[in-house]
C-alpha cells in the first residue's frame, strides 16, 4: 500500500469509530488490530480506512468502519460466545468477531464472495472463523448462538433469528426501507425478546428476505 498502514488505521479508529460513540475497549482493540487492508480488494486498497462503503463481488459492499463498530458494540461479544454472521462479505466483521468470541460460523450465499472471505481470513490468521456458502433463508442451524449479526437489512423482521439465540443471547438487525432503515438489538430473556432501537442506516437487502407485502386495488 502507498499510504502509512498502521497510522491510517489509528486515525480510522481513532477519528472515524470513536466519533460514532464507539467506546468500548475491546472493540476498538479489535478494530485496531485486525489488518482491514487484507480484506480490501486490491482494486480499492487505498480506501481501507477510509469512510465508505467499498464495493466488492456480486453487487455487494463493505460495511463502513462506524457501521462495523457500532455492530460489534451493540453485540457485546464475549470471549466464550458462540456467534452467527449472516453475510460475510469480505469477511472483516467475521474477523473481529472471532477476536472477540470463542467461534464464528458465517453465511454467504455467494460462492466467490465466499472462497474469497475464507482465504482473507486464512491470510490474517482467523482461525476461530468459518465460512458456509449458504442461503440463511433454507439453513438450519445446529445450535443456539450467542450472538448474531445480520450484515443486510430485512424489508420486514424475520423472528426465525431471534429463534436461534441462546438465553441472553443478542441480534443485531436492520429493518425497513430505504431511505431510512432501523438498526436494532434484539436481547433474549428468560421472558421472552426485547428490541431496542439503534441508529438509523441503510444496508442492501439481505439475499431472498421476505419482501414487504404491497397493496393492490
Amino acid at each position: 500500500m502507498s499510504l502509512n498502514t498502521p497510522a491510517a488505521r489509528a486515525q480510522m479508529v481513532n477519528q472515524q469509530i470513536r466519533a460514532w460513540d464507539v467506546l468500548n475497549p475491546a472493540v476498538l482493540r479489535a478494530l485496531s488490530e485486525v489488518p482491514r487492508e487484507k480484506f480490501v480488494p486490491e482494486t480499492y486498497r487505498t480506501l481501507a480506512f477510509a469512510d465508505t462503503e467499498i464495493p466488492l463481488a456480486g453487487g455487494q459492499r463493505m460495511l463502513t468502519p462506524q457501521v462495523a463498530g457500532r455492530i460489534l458494540q451493540a453485540l457485546d461479544v464475549g470471549a466464550t460466545d458462540r456467534v452467527l454472521e449472516v453475510g460475510t462479505g469480505s469477511g472483516f466483521l467475521t474477523a473481529c468477531l472471532g477476536r472477540l468470541g470463542a467461534q464464528v460460523t458465517s453465511l454467504e450465499i455467494d460462492p466467490v464472495l465466499a472462497e474469497t472471505a475464507r482465504r482473507n481470513l486464512r491470510d490474517a490468521g482467523a482461525a476461530n472463523c468459518e465460512v458456509l456458502t449458504q442461503d440463511v433463508f433454507r439453513w438450519q442451524p445446529p445450535g443456539p448462538f450467542d450472538c448474531i449479526a445480520v450484515t443486510g437489512s430485512l424489508p420486514e423482521y424475520d423472528s426465525r433469528f431471534q429463534e436461534w439465540l441462546a438465553q441472553g443471547g443478542r441480534l443485531f438487525v436492520v429493518v425497513g426501507q430505504a431511505p431510512a432503515m432501523e438498526a436494532c438489538l434484539v436481547h433474549r430473556t428468560p421472558e421472552g425478546f426485547e428490541r431496542e432501537s439503534l441508529f438509523e442506516t441503510v444496508l442492501p437487502v439481505l439475499a431472498h428476505a421476505p419482501q414487504r407485502e404491497r397493496f393492490q386495488f
